[in-house]
């Protein structure tokens, strides 16, 4: 794999050389505010990426995809538009569909319910202004999880101006994306309104999206120090979905959609699809109890009304959820215990979610007749305690929690599943070399219990056999970051030992079941870096140049997995590519116009346990070009134009592995372009 390996060294030389160039030019400092206070990232102790507004902008908009992809572990996919999976250093083997084994937080509000489901394609791409990824199994303040926990900023940041912003964009396959937002900022009072709505055709047949969102967000400082803010959405999400191909189709028609087999017909005649209409919303309370004393209390609800006809049958769920977070934060007298400076924290988050959910038979997209019917409740609360200490050089952190984790069920009378509770537990230790590179070792363990929609699949059987996955994660690191931000370096190397890893396999008919594949070894390297080759300046014909990779290596295989009197130990993780490189170059120009390219290597993926059939690597390239047109000093306007795909390879952004028949693809566009036009006032 000599391109992914030459870039990385390339990169790995050529961001010393940035100091020696000049640095009067000092971006905003990175503070990451996942662990219940703000930390400067350089002394971080954990491996934490930061996507900045900056980086978001870059995006196309209509798709959280390339920018989470952009970042080193993680990798994000879009089978059809609005289907994201999600994952952080690990396999997809457990998400056929949606997000599961990572925690996902809006502002200090659990996105993810308590059965352990995250519905990421309910918000908006627009919505969102900074998201940070903590990456490995980090339950000690989040519960639990393997993969990683995502904290996303939605919420309006203290200001003192209003501002009115609308925008429209449109692409190919019938892509159309409008956002306005309002944001108005009254003394101590910040109010933010948010309304998107997005429809596309998509590339393949029964490949049509619809959503509408709306979102409220408040801010009220109702004395110094004490702060109360209030989040809320609605979101009515629709999509059909294609269903997957196998390589005689795809090479036949590839936008084709699955088409019938002698026993089952096909996505277009069942109209296959999914139908989501959540209302979420949640209330956090700040109270600065003095200067040492810190007290945050949320509470969150939530309401889904979900369908998805199937090819098998038609299933229709309603949940509910409820939650609580709350915890308190003390922190030392700096003038007294100089040069010794710590904070400690401990606190509680409580979640149940109840599932009523029916299947029913599929007949060309209309329910027929009752084939199951369960209430499940899914309930989860642990305990967690963080103690942050630095002392000259030296930042060590200690944090644990405590999990319980339970569901019942109704199904031939009421049942209670109440697995053993856990602790996770993290240690780190990071020392200060210089002003500029620190170097950090961590231990953590990780836990995740099986979610609802595999302790109940899609065969409708519930699996009560079905064991948590846990594992010890072991990671060591440095990150080069001087004070002037003229280039950054993260290296974090990592091997997680996981034990009864869950791994998702398929009936004959196409339903979907869970179970324990034995252990899996995940030994990875991940690399960041950004280099401004030319500072920001205000003459020349280039005002800016700046360079952004990320490589992720990944020898992720099944340590002893069994199953079927097949042995699969020693195979590659199924879902995972071993090489990944994602380089982004953006150019400044006069008369506030820039050009933002990137480039996407990912390399074969195996899609099946017994790694017989393999996804091709793909390169993709994207540009993109904005101008900020000086109209008024009251008014700013904006165009932008793109194209994604410009090799116009055919690749599949989400395969459907270990698929029944070998339909594995779900082939992704070919080359497409975008425009819009935006305006604040």
């Amino acid at each position: 794999m000599k391109f992914p390996l030459l870039t990385t060294v390339s990169l790995l030389f050529a961001l010393p050389l940035a100091a020696q160039q000049d640095t009067l030019h000092e971006l905003q400092e990175v503070v990451v505010k996942s662990y219940l206070s703000k930390e400067t990232l350089l002394r971080v102790p954990t491996a934490v990426s930061v996507l900045s507004p900056q980086q978001l902008q870059l995006q196309q908009g209509a798709s959280l995809v390339p920018a989470f992809n952009s970042i080193a572990g993680v990798r994000m996919e879009e089978r059809s538009p609005g289907s994201y999976r999600l994952s952080i250093r690990g396999s997809l083997l457990r998400s056929p569909f949606g997000v599961r084994n990572v925690k996902i937080y809006m502002d200090e509000i659990p996105l993810t319910d308590a059965g352990g489901n995250t519905y990421l394609n309910l918000l908006d791409p627009s919505v969102l202004s900074r998201a940070e990824i903590l990456k490995g199994p980090d339950g000690s303040l989040f519960g639990a999880n393997s993969g990683g926990v995502v904290r996303l900023d939605v919420l309006p940041l203290p200001g003192d101006s209003s501002r009115l912003q609308a925008g429209v964009q449109g692409g190919s396959y019938g892509l159309l994306h409008a956002t306005a937002a309002y944001h108005q900022q009254l003394g101590n009072y910040g109010l933010q309104l948010f309304q998107g709505y997005q429809q596309a055709d998509g590339y393949r047949q029964n490949t049509a999206l619809r959503r509408s969102y709306s979102q409220i967000g408040q801010r009220w400082e109702y004395k110094p120090g004490y702060v109360l803010k209030m989040l809320g959405f609605y979101s009515d999400l629709g999509y059909r979905t294609p269903g997957g191909l196998t390589l005689a189709q795809l090479g036949q028609d590839s936008r084709a959609a699955r088409p019938a087999t002698n026993t089952l017909p096909g996505a277009v005649t069942q109209k296959a699809g999914i139908y989501n209409r959540t209302v979420q919303g949640g209330l956090i309370h700040e109270a600065q109890l003095s200067s040492r004393w810190q007290h945050v209390l949320t509470v969150f609800g939530a309401n889904t009304h979900f369908e998805n006809p199937f090819i098998t049958n038609y299933e229709a769920r309603d949940e509910n959820t409820a939650g609580f977070r709350t915890y308190l934060s003390w922190t030392n007298d700096p003038a007294t215990s100089a040069p010794l400076h710590w904070r400690w924290q401990a606190g509680v988050e409580w979640e149940q979610t109840r599932y009523d959910i029916i299947n029913y038979g599929n007949r060309q997209g209309k329910r027929d007749t009752i084939q199951a019917a369960d209430k499940l409740t899914a309930g989860q609360y642990f305990y967690f305690t963080r103690f942050h200490a630095q002392l000259y050089r030296w930042t060590m952190e200690a944090a644990a929690s405590i999990n319980y984790y339970h569901y019942t069920y109704n199904r031939n009378g009421y049942t209670k599943v109440a697995f053993t509770p856990q602790l996770m537990p993290r240690i780190s230790l990071s020392y200060l070399f210089n002003d500029q590179l620190t170097g950090r070792l961590s231990v953590s363990r990780g836990y995740s219990p099986p979610a609802t929609a595999e302790v109940r699949a899609s065969d409708n059987i519930i699996n009560t056999s079905l064991a948590p996955e846990t594992g010890w994660n072991y990671e060591a690191g440095l990150r080069l970051l001087p004070a002037s931000r003229r280039y950054m370096l993260d290296l974090t190397g990592f091997h997680y030992r996981m034990t009864d890893a869950i791994v998702r396999k398929l009936h004959d008919n196409g339903t979907d079941f869970f179970v324990n594949a034995g252990g899996v070894n995940q030994t990875g390297v991940e690399v960041e870096g950004m280099l401004q080759l030319i500072t920001p300046r205000s003459h020349g014909v280039i005002r800016g140049l700046e360079l952004r990779s990320s490589y992720t290596w990944s020898d992720f295989y099944f340590r002893d997995y069994i199953s079927g009197g097949k042995d699969f130990s020693g195979n590659r993780l199924t879902g995972v590519p071993r090489n990944v490189v994602v380089t982004g170059l953006t150019l400044y120009l006069p008369k506030a116009v820039f050009l933002y390219m990137s480039h996407n290597y990912t390399a074969t993926i195996p899609l099946n346990d017994a790694n017989s059939a393999y996804a091709r690597a793909y390169q993709l390239l994207q540009c993109k070009a904005g101008w900020h047109l000086p109209f008024s000093h009251k008014y700013q306007l904006t165009l932008q134009a793109g194209a994604d795909n410009l090799l116009n390879q055919s690749y599949s952004l989400g395969n459907d592995l270990n698929a029944v028949g070998e339909r594995y693809y779900n082939p992704a566009p070919g080359r497409t372009y975008f425009g819009g036009i935006s305006v604040a006032l």
